[in-house]
C-alpha cells in the first residue's frame, strides 16, 4: 500500500507539471465555426447521395482523419487495459488483505449488518479511487490533452474527480446496503432482486441527477436571447416537450466538444446545450443537435434504455451469482471470505461483473446505437436541417473514426459512425430538396456561427 500511494503521489506531481507539448491540437483539430457546405452536397437535379457524403467528409484534412482515427483506435486498447487494470485492483484488494482489514474495521464501528455493509461500501469506493487514479489520471486528463480536447489544468481535473468521488461515496454505498440485504435475505435468488433494485435506482438517480449531481461540475444558466432561443422553444413546443428549464451551461471549462441533451423525467425534464455548441456552430447546426436530443425524449428511449440494460445487468447478475460461488468454493478459504453475504468479497463481484460487461460490448453498444440512430431520424425529420446535421456529424468526426468497418462499428461503436449519419443526411436531402426549410441554409449569412465566438 505505502508503494501504490507512492505512486499515486508521483503521478499528481507529475501532472502539475503542466501538459504534453504537443497537446496544444485543439486548434488544428477543429473545423471552423459555422457551416460549411460542400458544392456537392448542394440540391439540384443532378445531386447524388454517395458524392454529397464524400464531399462531406472531404472536409477533414488528411492530418485530422489521421489524428481521429488515432484518438479513436486508442481507445480500443483503451477498453482493453482498463478492464486489465481493474481486475488488477480488485486482486490487490483480495489477496492484499485490505478488503478484509477494512470488512473488519467496518464490523467494529457498526454492529449491525446494513451498518458495517454501509461502512464498507464507503471505504471500498474511497479505496478504489485511490487504487484506480494513476489509470484515471492517464485516460481522463493527460490523453485527452494530448488531442486537444480537454481545457482544464489539473487542479480543475482532480477537482472535478474529487466531487465525483463525493457523489459515489454518497449514492454507491446506499445501492450496496440494499443489494447486500437482498442477497442475505433472498439466497440464490439475490440477483433478481438486485436487479429490481437496480432499475429503481437508475430511473430515481435519472431524476435526481440533473437537479442536483449536474450542477456540481458545470454552471447553468437560461439560455441567451437570440435565433438559437427561438429556434429551440419552438421545436420543443412542436414536440411535446416541456420548456420551463431551457439552458445553456459552460462545458468549455472542461472539454472542447459540443454536446446537448435532454435529461430527467416529469417535473425535472431539461433541455441543456453546452457553450461550445452555441459558440462554435451555426443556427441550422444547433436545430439539427437539439432536433436529435429531443427525439430521444419523444420516442422514450431514457425509459427504454433503463429497461434494456437493467435486463443486461439482470445477465450480468445470473453470471456473477454462478462465476461468484464456484470463486468462494476455489479462493474463499484462501481469502478469508465468509460466504456470499461477506462484504469483503465485493471486489471478487465486481471483477466478475466487469467480465461480463468486458464480453457484452458488442451488445451493450448496438442497444445504444439502435437508440440513437432513431434519434438521428427523428431529429432529421423535426429540425429539418440535413446539411447542419451533417456538419455537425463531421464535427464529432474529428475525435471518432469517421469510417469504419462493419464488423468495427458493431463492435466499439454507440454510436452510428460519421459516414453513416452525413449519408442518412444527405438521403434525407435527396428526398426532400423542395422543402424551404431543407434549404433554407443556402439563404444569406446562414453560414455564420449562431453566436460570435467570445474573445477576451
Amino acid at each position: 500500500m505505502k508503494s501504490m500511494f507512492l505512486l499515486v503521489l508521483l503521478v499528481l506531481l507529475c501532472g502539475f507539471t503542466g501538459v504534453p507539448a504537443h497537446a496544444a491540437g485543439a486548434d488544428a483539430r477543429d473545423l471552423p465555426p459555422g457551416l460549411q457546405i460542400p458544392a456537392a452536397a448542394r440540391p439540384g437535379p443532378s445531386f447524388n447521395v454517395d458524392s454529397a457524403t464524400e464531399a462531406y467528409l472531404d472536409l477533414l484534412t488528411p492530418q485530422q482523419r489521421a489524428q481521429s482515427d488515432a484518438y479513436f483506435e486508442g481507445g480500443y486498447w483503451l477498453q482493453l487495459w482498463g478492464f486489465v487494470y481493474g481486475l488488477g485492483v480488485a486482486a490487490v484488494l483480495l489477496w492484499g488483505g485490505i478488503s478484509r482489514r477494512m470488512r473488519d474495521a467496518a464490523r467494529r464501528l457498526g454492529k449491525r449488518p446494513w451498518g458495517y455493509t454501509w461502512i464498507y461500501a464507503v471505504l471500498f469506493v474511497l479505496a478504489y479511487f485511490v487504487l484506480s487514479l494513476p489509470w484515471s489520471i492517464y485516460t481522463g486528463f493527460v490523453r485527452e490533452h494530448q488531442y486537444g480536447l480537454a481545457t482544464q489544468d489539473f487542479a480543475g481535473w482532480f477537482g472535478d474527480a474529487l466531487k465525483d468521488l463525493l457523489v459515489s461515496a454518497i449514492v454507491l454505498p446506499l445501492v450496496l446496503v440494499a443489494v447486500y440485504a437482498a442477497v442475505r435475505r433472498a439466497g440464490a435468488r439475490w440477483w433478481i432482486w438486485a436487479s429490481g433494485i437496480a432499475f429503481v435506482f437508475i430511473v430515481f438517480l435519472s431524476m435526481l441527477a440533473p437537479v442536483y449531481v449536474e450542477p456540481l461540475f458545470n454552471t447553468y444558466k437560461p439560455l441567451r436571447d437570440g435565433p438559437a432561443r427561438d429556434a429551440v422553444l419552438s421545436l420543443a413546443r412542436a414536440n411535446g416537450i416541456p420548456t420551463e428549464h431551457v439552458v445553456e451551461f459552460d462545458a468549455s471549462r472542461q472539454t472542447t466538444r459540443i454536446s446537448a441533451n435532454v435529461a430527467g423525467f416529469a417535473g425535472t425534464t431539461r433541455v441543456a446545450l453546452n457553450d461550445n455548441l452555441l459558440n462554435k456552430t451555426s443556427l441550422p447546426e444547433i436545430k439539427a443537435v437539439l432536433g436529435h436530443e429531443m427525439g430521444h425524449y419523444v420516442l422514450n428511449h431514457n425509459l427504454r434504455g433503463t429497461i434494456y440494460f437493467t435486463l443486461v445487468l439482470a445477465f450480468g447478475f445470473w453470471f456473477t451469482h454462478r462465476l461468484f460461488d464456484w470463486s468462494l468454493n476455489r479462493w474463499g478459504g484462501q481469502l478469508r471470505l465468509e460466504g456470499r453475504g461477506d462484504p469483503a468479497a465485493l471486489p471478487l463481484a465486481f471483477a466478475i461483473l466487469s467480465i461480463f460487461f468486458f464480453l457484452a460490448t458488442p451488445l451493450t453498444n448496438s442497444i445504444t446505437r439502435q437508440m440513437e440512430t432513431e434519434a438521428d431520424a427523428f431529429g432529421l425529420n423535426a429540425a429539418r436541417e440535413p446539411n447542419g446535421f451533417a456538419m455537425v456529424a463531421m464535427r464529432l468526426s474529428t475525435y471518432r473514426k469517421i469510417h469504419p468497418g462493419p464488423l468495427e462499428e458493431m463492435v466499439f461503436y454507440d454510436h452510428p459512425s460519421g459516414y453513416q449519419r452525413v449519408h442518412a443526411s444527405m438521403v434525407w436531402l435527396k428526398e426532400n430538396q423542395d422543402n424551404p426549410t431543407a434549404n433554407a441554409a443556402l439563404m444569406p449569412g446562414a453560414s455564420a456561427p449562431a453566436h460570435p465566438v467570445a474573445t477576451p
